[in-house]
């Protein structure tokens, strides 16, 4: 390449870190990496720490099928259904 490109990150922070994650006085992913939470756990409280601040509805949807796949993918590992 002829040119050496300039890489700039103007931008693109408020596109990784928009401010519907940024509520209150803890960002959701210092919580989630403070927690060492996995994909699906993490998921979950991602969608749970933004919904009134984003999608609504929408994301608690998408939060409980994420909570759903945790509870298909533990399988009781943690013991039984607590119904």
């Amino acid at each position: 390449m002829d040119e050496e490109l300039e890489v700039s990150y103007k931008g693109v922070l408020d596109t990784i870190n928009p401010s519907h994650y940024k509520q209150g006085n803890i960002e959701v992913i210092d919580f989630i990496l403070d927690q060492d939470m996995d994909y699906l756990t993490a998921s979950v409280m991602k969608y749970i720490c933004r919904w009134r601040h984003k999608n609504g509805v929408e994301d608690l949807k998408k939060a409980q099928w994420f909570l759903d796949k945790l509870i298909e993918h533990e399988g009781g590992q943690y013991g039984s259904d607590p119904r």
